[in-house]
């Protein structure tokens, strides 16, 4: 056998060695990525459906003082400052 028989044999060995700790590398990888992927899915959904109650009853606050507080003091200023508007404008004529 000469030298260069060798070193294919010995390079041949050493791919085959070197693949079946790749794929094995990767058969780990992908049982780590499916594991967190079940976490992520555990975990984030919770918060996700938490973030969404939460966004929902800001939503809802938001509309109720809108309506209820808003609405109210942005009509009476209004009126306030038509009527203070008009006593000014009769004011300016009475002169």
């Amino acid at each position: 056998m000469t030298n260069i028989e060798i070193l294919r044999d010995v390079s041949i060995i050493v791919l085959a060695v070197e693949t079946i700790i790749v794929q094995v590398i990767l058969i780990l990888l992908l049982l780590e990525i499916r594991s967190l992927s079940k976490m992520l899915r555990e975990n984030i959904y919770p918060i996700l459906q938490s973030t969404d109650e939460t966004v929902r009853t800001v939503r809802g606050t938001s509309v109720f003082v809108t309506d209820n507080v808003v609405t109210p003091v942005v009509r009476i200023s209004s009126l306030a400052a038509g009527v203070s508007e008009a006593l000014r404008v009769i004011a300016r004529r009475g002169q």
